[in-house]
């Protein structure tokens, strides 16, 4: 009996640290990988025009921005990696620093934020 116990309880410790490693992803060095892939620049520019419209309608921005067409889309590297730069030009606006608003999304599309520096 008490042999079987003790098979029973090593054959858990040896068995269930291979049933919790199956099924994952990992990257080349050997981490999870859990990113998914990158949008387009389309779909990029989608997003961001609909970030817009939705702080146009909350206040954040001057509501003259709502339904204004994206200027460009570009990738830009920054200190914590590369990420999509939309760019969006209203003359509506009477202050000339705030006539370009420019939105920041992760290369797979995640909104991080929005300015008028562009930095």
């Amino acid at each position: 009996m008490k042999n079987l116990i003790t098979t029973l309880f090593l054959s858990l410790f040896i068995t269930a640290p291979a049933m919790a490693s199956g099924g994952h992803a990992h990257g080349p060095d050997g981490g999870h990988n859990h990113s998914q892939a990158a949008v387009s620049s389309e779909e990029a520019i989608n997003r961001a025009s609909k970030k817009v419209n939705q702080l146009a309608i909350k206040g954040v921005i001057d509501v003259t921005w709502k339904d204004v067409k994206a200027h460009s889309a570009t990738q830009k590297q920054f200190s914590k990696g590369t990420e999509w730069v939309i760019t969006f030009k209203n003359d509506k606006v009477k202050d000339s620093k705030k006539q370009s608003l420019y939105l920041f999304f992760s290369l797979d599309g995640h909104y991080i934020a929005a300015n008028y520096s562009g930095k």
